[in-house]
């Protein structure tokens, strides 16, 4: 591995490389942050599809992409003398050292729960009015859920055992039951919503995180799927002329693989 010279000195040149780029690419200088939104958005989910697939090179080259960014956004900042990479750097190095008293001060703690009690704790003392307000509006809805969850447990709003919280999801699902029974839309749609809040809990207490695992079972239905497209293609069949009994043959097949 790199020693922290090598790394200090690779940071260094791709400071360099991005004081060039700004000055003289022509789409480089173009850029703003709001340019730059959705491109991080995506490079972002590009390292998390990476993570996923446990594809460590990938991992690496995306980790330079969003990093490539950090510095980007930086780099613009102190075009507007607003900040630099120096205040970035320096700012989450000031919120580690006071939201880790455990590590910088001298609060003891027993275990990785109380860690996370009193980081919340220490971020209404920083003047956060929510513990929800670093929820960011624009999450996926599905991990705005595990995040809003997380944080309010953080200061003791849980439940006590996993059995609370299925029994909580097993009343859910009675009354979206009830409410496609009534034929209800406006009230089906709310119970839904209730069912999958209530199953993210669930995944919480599982120590399951819901995001990866749906993520998961999407490749996995993929996979099978296009397993399914290939033999069909093989016998010169369209998949809309198969029988589903036909279909689950390769189905069955693809479950093996």
């Amino acid at each position: 591995m790199n020693s922290r010279k090598d790394q200090l000195q690779a940071f260094d040149r791709l400071l360099t490389i991005m004081d060039e780029l700004r000055e003289k690419c022509p789409w480089d200088k173009k850029q703003t942050m709001q340019t730059l939104r959705h491109l991080t958005i995506e490079e972002t989910y590009e390292l998390g599809d990476a993570i996923l697939d446990n594809d460590l090179d990938e991992v690496k080259g995306e980790l330079g992409d969003l990093l490539l960014h950090i510095v980007f956004y930086a780099k613009i900042g102190s075009e507007t003398k607003d900040f630099d990479i120096a205040d970035v750097l320096n700012q989450i190095c000031e919120k580690l050292i006071s939201r880790h008293p455990h590590i910088y001060g001298d609060v003891d703690v027993a275990d990785e729960e109380e860690v996370k009690r009193n980081w919340e704790n220490l971020k209404l003392k920083e003047g956060k009015k929510s513990v929800l307000q670093g929820v960011p509006k624009s999450l996926p809805a599905l991990v705005k859920a595990n995040r809003i969850q997380d944080k309010v447990a953080g200061v003791g709003f849980d439940w006590e055992e996993p059995q609370q919280v299925f029994e909580k999801l097993k009343e859910e699902l009675e009354e979206l039951q009830h409410e496609v029974t009534e034929d209800n839309a406006d009230k089906i749609e709310a119970e839904f919503g209730d069912v999958l809040f209530s199953m993210i809990n669930y995944a919480r207490f599982l120590n399951v995180n819901p995001e990866n695992a749906l993520e998961r079972t999407n490749k996995k239905f993929i996979n099978r799927f296009q397993y399914l497209e290939g033999k069909a293609k093989e016998k010169g069949i369209a998949l809309k002329d198969m029988t589903l009994g036909e279909m689950d043959v390769f189905w069955e097949e693809a479950k093996l693989l």
